[in-house]
């Protein structure tokens, strides 16, 4: 179960540095961390050794121990022990799970200084306290984070690759797929909204062809997730289940922001932050900020109290919405693929946006200027990226992006939005699902562009 991914091509460049740095693989569990860094060392090195922190014996964990200040000591226990001859300069040593062992990943600043050999980190929850207690972050460590597939990923994983490179072609030059294609991107694209980007389920709808084969493994992953924050949640375990389990709930309202009041009367963010905080770093969602200033610079008018709170992985998030059965059946996807069924698919859409768009690289924040009167929102702008504005001689300017579930939909809020803050608004996207189209700044991108942005 090996599938091309995007994050191969920044491992490449890494390498090319030759032992600078080490890399920390980042993101949520079951994403393909361990998968991608044993594939990169079989493939781009003579010989590579996977310690697994989560499974590996006392001995090992006393070699990170005791045996840091004398390298040459340290490698000839830790090949005796697992029988393993190195290749010098040609040999990758991968820290699984180096959460289990802060002082392993505090020991690379001395194995890369070293410069022996290689080494890939991998890890969740690494920024919590409790795994980053007592060690020095090493400065030698670069990080990647790996997100689940996004929809080029998961077009390659369905031997769909003529596409994925049409799609991205299409937009480059700014004109619509040819309908018949339309219409096949679009299907296959929502097949991806209720599959998801978690490698073990589009694994299992692949090979089974079925969305109840990709919903067994979802319910496991979103049982793995459960135990993790039980046991990792330490006190903060009731408010971060708590809010884990509202975000469907919350999500299929029209504004989407939590309310921490549906949890309890009178709740304060200052009371559940740290528990945001431990979901965001776990990578089980991706918090989209409240911006007050559609500016550039968007972090620093950032209201943080003010998030909507997005799931990473929107076929989990379907499969979590249905979480009250022990299976959600192939007829319900089935009739959700085909608007059949009255879920929220708005919640759908917005959800696949934001996880497109954080797979892209793109920090996320909305906004939203209510009316002085009814105190009722007159602007709601599901998202906003910085980037290039032709018109003002490729200076950065803030492009408002509304995302639609239906064809019919009016854009009100982008017009307000312009007339209100002209000089600050550059391009504006309407992500629907319609064909490519643009007139003057307002663009309309279908769905399965949503990436490329």
């Amino acid at each position: 179960m090996i599938y091309q991914r995007k994050a191969y091509e920044r491992l490449l460049q890494w390498k090319q540095q030759q032992g600078r740095t080490s890399m920390l693989i980042e993101g949520a569990r079951r994403v393909g961390k361990s998968v991608l860094a044993e594939e990169f060392g079989r493939r781009e090195y003579a010989r590579c050794l996977l310690i697994d922190f989560s499974e590996a014996p006392t001995e090992v964990f006393d070699l990170f121990l005791h045996q840091r200040h004398d390298t040459n000591s340290f490698f000839r226990y830790l090949f005796a022990f697992y029988a393993f001859q190195p290749v010098e300069r040609d040999t990758l040593i991968i820290f699984d799970e180096v959460q289990f062992c802060p002082q392993a990943r505090a020991f690379t600043k001395q194995l890369v200084k070293d410069g022996r050999y290689d080494y890939i980190e991998t890890g969740s929850l690494v920024s919590i306290q409790s795994n980053v207690k007592d060690i020095l972050i090493p400065s030698e460590e670069e990080s990647l984070e790996l997100n689940p597939f996004d929809f080029d990923e998961f077009l390659w994983a369905m031997n769909e690759k003529p596409l994925a490179d049409l799609i991205q072609d299409c937009y480059r030059h700014k004109k619509p797929l040819p309908d018949a294609l339309h219409r096949k991107a679009e299907r296959l694209f929502r097949e991806y909204m209720l599959v998801g980007g978690m490698p073990q389920a589009i694994h299992a709808y692949i090979t089974d062809n079925s969305f109840m084969s990709a919903d067994q493994v979802k319910r496991s992953i979103l049982r793995l997730y459960r135990r993790d924050i039980e046991k990792y949640g330490a006190i903060e375990a009731k408010n971060i289940a708590a809010i884990f389990d509202e975000i469907p709930a919350q999500l299929s309202r029209h504004e989407k922001r939590f309310r921490l009041s549906s949890l309890k009367k009178g709740a304060r963010y200052q009371t559940y932050q740290t528990a945001f905080f431990w979901l965001a770093d776990a990578r089980l969602i991706n918090p989209c900020y409240r911006s007050t200033d559609p500016s550039i610079g968007l972090g620093m008018n950032m209201e943080q109290s003010a998030v909507k709170c997005y799931m990473a992985d929107t076929g989990l998030l379907i499969t979590h919405a249905f979480s009250d059965g022990t299976i959600t059946a192939d007829s319900i996807y089935r009739d959700i693929l085909f608007g059949k069924i009255g879920l929220n698919e708005g919640m759908i859409v917005e959800n696949i946006v934001a996880q497109q768009f954080k797979a892209s690289g793109h920090k996320l924040f909305y906004f939203t200027k209510p009316d002085e009167e009814t105190r009722k929102s007159r602007i709601e702008i599901d998202f906003l990226l910085p980037e290039p504005y032709e018109n003002a001689a490729g200076h950065y300017r803030i492009s408002p992006i509304e995302v639609k579930s239906g064809k019919r939909y009016s854009t009100a809020s982008l017009d307000k939005m312009k007339t209100i803050y002209g000089k600050h608004i550059g391009t504006e996207y309407v992500l629907a699902p319609k064909p490519f189209a643009s007139q003057g700044d307002r663009v309309q991108v279908p769905l399965y562009m949503s990436g490329i942005l």
